[in-house]
């Protein structure tokens, strides 16, 4: 096996990284996850994930992990609601009604404890935010903030957007996409939100209208998570003199932004906690190409961010961690840089469809013809 007697070092411990560790851990591989969160502990934000069968489900079967996903997915989940800027319902979808393992919703912690407890001890090393990463024989020397550092044979970069590794593997930048996100959380959304609460009824809402987005998603533990979707200038967030640690300011902004939306959706920027997080969206180009290197590589955003509207970012994660540790055990190839070129190659022509697909959904959610464009989808 090429990895055989091959100390790897996955940087990031997000699902495609440590869906990666578990998948070489299987093989007898020797991989330590160095993850930047201070513990296992650390509060798991953002929405619930929709699992799709040919990508994460996949990539979990693989590892051996679906009863333990099938006991912590979220039955319900899944309903959707799409609504206009008034809160009027205009489609009522519930995706799984006939399949529960369709397109399955499972809360960010729950996954993340899923692999965690599927990986043998020590495999994490918490507290570890990778400060440089330097060649060193025919290896890498990572250094950590802590003061701490490693050596490794082979290094996979799974450390997401701003990837201190990418830069080391190709100088391909990504362009900003148009939108800015602004993301908030509301605890216990029943008594602090119960309007819409009622309307999330357990599930998400898009509500579209005037080339905007908010999309709220309900989470296991009673909490809300909401993202407003506006076309802005690359550096809004900077510019436009916001705190986005002041309520007030950000309620000013929001009741400014979406002056013509209904009142009801002023409590979500009302109840919910500080700081609000703003997130300009980014997509790396779709026809990216570098030549592989032999001891190092990386998977999900580190390799292909983009916009989240189309909801693959975590299924493209899993699947990269489920065909790179394919390529990586694969006796057929002669050297880890020939599978890691199999391996690249493959993954990159999969971002330039889906990549493709999700700018043209992330265009059409917020155009003029938002709400017909996607009532026509699903129909």
């Amino acid at each position: 096996m090429l990895i055989q007697d091959k100390t790897i070092a996955i940087v990031g411990g997000g699902p495609g990284g440590l869906t990666l560790a578990r998948l070489l851990q299987q093989t007898g591989a020797s991989v330590t996850v160095y993850e930047r969160d201070f513990s296992k502990e650390a509060r798991v934000q953002g929405a619930t994930l929709d699992l799709h069968e040919d990508a994460g489900l996949e990539a979990l079967r693989q590892a051996g992990l679906m009863d333990a996903f099938k006991a912590n997915f979220r039955p319900g989940a899944d309903k959707m609601r799409i609504v206009d800027k008034n809160a009027t319902i205009l489609l009522d979808e519930d995706v799984n009604k006939d399949n529960e393992l369709f397109r399955p919703e499972i809360d960010r912690g729950p996954l993340r404890k899923i692999l965690l407890d599927s990986l043998q001890p020590d495999t994490v090393v918490w507290n570890s935010q990778l400060v440089t990463l330097a060649p060193m024989g025919t290896g890498w020397k990572l250094e950590f903030q802590n003061g701490s550092s490693a050596l490794a044979d082979l290094v996979i970069a799974a450390d997401g957007a701003n990837s201190r590794i990418r830069p080391l593997i190709t100088p391909i930048t990504p362009f900003y996409s148009g939108i800015t996100i602004v993301e908030g959380a509301v605890l216990a959304s029943e008594t602090a939100t119960p309007t819409i609460h009622k309307l999330l009824n357990g599930g998400k809402i898009f509500a579209l209208g005037n080339e905007k987005t908010l999309i709220v998603s309900s989470k296991g533990d009673g909490s809300l998570v909401f993202y407003t979707g506006c076309k802005t200038d690359e550096f809004w967030f900077r510019n436009a003199g916001i705190d986005f640690t002041d309520k007030a300011q950000v309620l000013t902004w929001f009741q400014q932004a979406f002056a013509d939306w209904d009142h009801i959706w002023l409590e979500l920027i009302e109840k919910a906690e500080v700081p609000f997080i703003v997130r300009p969206q980014y997509c790396m180009p779709l026809d990216q190409h570098w030549d592989a290197l032999p001891n190092l590589t990386m998977l999900g955003d580190a390799a292909h961010l983009m916009p989240p509207y189309a909801g693959a970012g975590v299924n493209m994660a899993m699947l990269d961690a489920l065909e790179l540790s394919a390529c990586l055990t694969n006796t057929a190839f002669p050297d880890l840089q020939t599978a890691i070129a199999a391996y690249e190659k493959q993954m990159r022509a999969r971002f330039a469809e889906v990549g493709k697909l999700t700018l043209e959904q992330t265009a059409s959610l917020h155009s003029p013809n938002a709400l017909a464009d996607m009532l026509a989808l699903f129909a």
